[in-house]
């Protein structure tokens, strides 16, 4: 939320000033006068510069700097309420939820009129269950704002979540009088009646648009759902047979007729309705297929198998040969079954005939990565690129497949086209780019290369953590600009304290610097989060820090074990053999 446009508020404290000033002797007067105008004007500009330091921060996703930018403004001028309310934000955000409440109460407390801060409070209450709190930010906001419809939804929920939800009615009853019957209000009252087992009450308020639309089968549809929710299965059945004498091929209808077969356990009386439907010819395919969903939404929630629906597929391909969005929709429902194979023949034959679309050949990839089929998803992604290339995902996935074979050259080449071509969703996702392009450069001993290309991306996304632990951990194998990689580095274990990987290359910086005790707790870290999945580096990094630490056969045997877990290079023999690092 951009809050520029806010007036800043005087400070407090001149107000206590004046009255000191008050009763000092004239000449002294004029003196401190002159003075104070000059402190206020210099106070001023500090105030502007870090407040605008503090957006632009902000706008560049350092979030630290921006904090401090914002303490630097309260510090300057603690009464004002945009200050407080970016801080309160940046604290819910950091899960300090008692310090961010302090701050929402200070803004709304030195501005109590702003509709956006008592709203923002209001959500941090209810977040934390004030609930007392979140009926009177709701009620005053009431008597400044009466015309704004969605605070009487507010307040109405708000006495609900206090069980008074009489109050809550009434609430909604004192909108109804502005606006009219509406559906959103009926069904809310609805809702609150049936907490109170007024069953008779909240029936009527569905009922009303049934007497004043009674040709209309949407209303009638709606009751009988709701006698449904409610366990009257016979209640629910008049309204459909209602609807059957008014239109029988009423689509809505279909759907509840085969719910209420699924509840009353007649699931042949279901699959018959929607089969009559999807085969039958008085239908157009979108309204068939819009049922079709919905039916195996209602497959899905119920945990029944969803093979059931592949009939009804079946039937529609007879029916409408040359619909590809059935063979789309078909995929994705083959897909839940985990037939993979038949969900990608199905992609194949949408995307043969939509080759401009990338919905299919994303779902062929979707397919293809969980088993790390490469050859597959380079077979995709070069077709799709034939017909997509200003799309970034399919250069994307066609290099990582190349880099994985260790195609270094032929990735390089992928992603350096990309980049070129592709059109960038994301300044993150560019930043992704030059990262890849980065460690390929690295491998193939282009190495300042490689960190120039670190450099842009952390210039594009400075929050992109591979880059931030490839970019340090390459700098510490160089022995370069340690302090630089053990900075960003930390970056890393601060957002991803579990990630082994981030904590072995911290770990590693640190070896370099010589904090051998450091870097045996990060290292030891590591070990201790990939242990499902060890790694041979790792291991090997360990053993050397063990020698540092005086720990020889402790590290003999973790090199021991790098080889065992595949690491065959000839440093790691040497130290096995020779017994030294």
């Amino acid at each position: 939320m951009n809050y520029l446009t806010e007036i800043k508020k005087l400070n407090a404290g001149l107000v206590l000033l004046y009255l000191v000033l008050a009763v000092m002797p004239l000449k002294a007067v004029a003196r401190q006068d002159v003075r104070q105008i000059h402190h206020n004007e210099a106070t001023d500009r500090k105030f502007d510069y870090y407040f605008y330091a503090a957006l632009n921060a902000k706008a560049l996703g350092k979030y630290d700097e921006a904090i401090d930018f914002f303490q630097h403004c309260y510090a300057l001028d603690s009464t004002n309420a945009n200050v407080m309310v970016e801080l309160g934000t940046f604290y819910s955000v950091l899960q300090e939820k008692d310090r961010a409440l302090d701050f929402f109460r200070k803004a709304v407390h030195y501005d109590n009129s702003n509709y956006y801060y008592n709203m923002m409070l209001a959500g941090l209450c209810k977040e934390l269950e004030l609930k007392q709190d979140v009926l009177g930010i709701y009620s005053s906001l009431l008597k400044l704002y009466p015309d704004r419809s969605e605070l009487y939804f507010e307040l109405s929920n708000a006495y609900a979540d206090n069980g008074e939800q009489q109050k809550a009615i009434d609430a909604l009853n004192e909108l109804e009088k502005s606006t009219g019957m509406s559906e959103m209000l009926s069904l809310n009252k609805f809702r609150l009646y049936s907490l109170m087992d007024k069953k008779e009450k909240a029936f009527e308020e569905i009922q009303q648009f049934i007497d004043k639309n009674p040709g209309d089968p949407r209303y009638l549809i709606l009751m009988g759902d709701l006698y449904m929710e409610d366990n009257q299965d016979q209640k629910a059945l008049q309204y459909y047979e209602q609807v059957k004498g008014i239109d029988p091929d009423y689509p809505e209808l279909i759907l509840s007729m085969v719910n209420y077969y699924e509840k009353t356990n007649n699931k042949p009386a279901a699959q018959a309705e929607l089969q009559k439907a999807i085969t039958g010819s008085f239908m157009d395919v979108e309204t068939k297929l819009q049922l079709l969903t919905r039916y195996l939404g209602i497959l899905q929630q119920n945990r029944q198998e969803l093979k059931q629906a592949n009939t009804l597929f079946e039937s529609l391909f007879e029916q409408h040969p040359n619909n590809r969005q059935l063979n789309m929709i078909y995929g994705n429902v083959l897909m839940l079954q985990n037939d993979k194979e038949g969900a990608m023949e199905q992609f194949e034959i949408y995307t043969k005939d939509n080759p401009g679309d990338p919905a299919g050949y994303e779902q062929m990839i979707r397919i293809a990565l969980p088993d790390e089929d490469l050859e597959k998803i380079k077979e995709v992604t070069t077709e799709a690129l034939k017909h997509l290339p200003k799309e970034p995902q399919f250069y994307f996935y066609l290099g990582a497949a190349h880099y994985q074979q260790k195609n270094y050259k032929e990735a390089l080449r992928v992603f350096e086209e990309g980049l070129k071509n592709a059109v960038m969703l994301s300044p993150a996702m560019e930043s992704d780019f030059h990262g890849q392009i980065g460690d390929l450069n690295y491998f193939l001993g282009n190495k300042d290369i490689a960190f120039g290309c670190y450099e842009k991306a952390l210039k594009l996304n400075p929050q992109n953590l591979p880059v931030l632990n490839n970019y340090s951990y390459y700098l510490s194998l160089e022995k370069r600009d340690l302090n630089k990689a053990e900075q960003m580095s930390g970056i890393t274990i601060k957002a991803d304290p579990m990630n082994p990987t981030y904590l072995d290359t911290y770990g590693w910086v640190l070896f370099e610097q010589g904090s051998y005790l450091m870097a045996k707790i990060y290292i030891e870290k590591a070990m201790e989060y990939s242990k499902e999945n060890p790694s041979a580096e790792v291991y090997e990094h360990y053993g050397d820090v063990l020698f540092k630490t005086g720990e020889r056969e402790k590290a003999i045997e973790q090199w021991k074990k790098a080889k065992e877990l595949g690491r065959d290079s000839k440093k790691l023999n040497k130290k096995i053999k020779t017994r030294k690092l």
